[in-house]
């Protein structure tokens, strides 16, 4: 049996980013690895720790026991401190030492995929051990991975693939959240379209509707009059969408026509990973 062609593309991204990486950290002297990321509180060392570690996880690995400090200041929930776990126990590995570990693991991590067989819907163990699918579990870490390999390319100064297979399944990720952050969390009024702009690599415009029972969607249709539209860039829509960045920082990345105090509530809440 071959992998499931549902469960490819994810993969794909996940190989394209993963190898990227390895590539970028592989000739990086000590003190390189110690550069901090926009991800609060860790450095290029965490970001690859916590890649290799959730892959661990997903080869059925067991978690390190390990007690974490109780100074960590960007540690401020039981999600938090899950994630934590598989960062902070690599923290005073060595360069060549995180470099052997990402080698060893990706190595195992592609055979696994390779050999896939299940279907899309399969039942797996998740992050704090919940239960997803398979196909939503393979889409996270091609995303997961993808994100963070942007980090790792901020940190660097080595810009690179936005828009690599996993800057579209981003794109693809992320989308169906504008209707939340709009209609719920910006509290837009019904009848109420909002236009999010983007240019760059990856290139798109969508149109967020609140309907008259107060409940957003998503689409590609050109609305008329929209009450806001939000231009930016990818990079930039990426950094805020996954609370790289707050808003006043990239202020001049974004441009806004229309109901100002509505778009500031849109962008207050644009950040929806946890």
């Amino acid at each position: 049996m071959t992998v499931h062609p549902v469960l490819q593309p994810s993969i794909d991204a996940w190989t394209h980013s993963i190898e990227a990486i390895s590539e970028l950290v592989t000739p990086l002297v000590e003190g390189e690895w110690n550069r901090a990321t926009e991800c609060p509180g860790w450095s290029v060392r965490d970001v690859v720790s916590h890649l290799i570690g959730l892959d661990c996880e997903a080869l059925g690995d067991p978690r390190p026991i390990h007690s974490l400090p109780r100074d960590l200041y960007h540690v401020r929930s039981e999600f938090a401190r899950y994630m934590e776990m598989q960062v902070d126990v690599r923290r005073h590995h060595t360069g060549p030492e995180m470099t052997a570990e990402l080698e060893y693991t990706v190595i195992r991590r592609a055979r696994q995929l390779r050999n896939e067989t299940r279907e899309p819907d399969a039942t797996v163990r998740g992050p704090q051990g919940k239960e997803q699918t398979l196909e939503h579990a393979l889409k996270v870490r091609a995303f997961d991975t993808w994100v963070h390999e942007q980090d790792i390319r901020r940190a660097l100064g080595e810009p690179g693939n936005l828009d690599s297979p996993g800057a579209h399944l981003t794109r693809d990720f992320l989308l169906p959240a504008l209707a939340k952050v709009v209609a719920k969390d910006a509290g837009a009024p019904a009848g109420t379209a909002v236009v999010v702009d983007v240019t760059g690599p990856v290139e798109f415009m969508r149109t967020v509707r609140v309907d008259a029972q107060g409940r957003g969607t998503v689409d590609g249709s050109v609305s008329l009059g929209p009450a806001v539209t939000i231009s930016t860039d990818w990079e930039t829509y990426v950094r805020l969408a996954c609370g790289r960045v707050r808003p006043a920082a990239v202020a001049d990345q974004v441009k806004i026509d229309g109901d100002q105090e509505l778009a500031g509530a849109v962008l207050e809440h644009f950040a929806v990973t946890p």
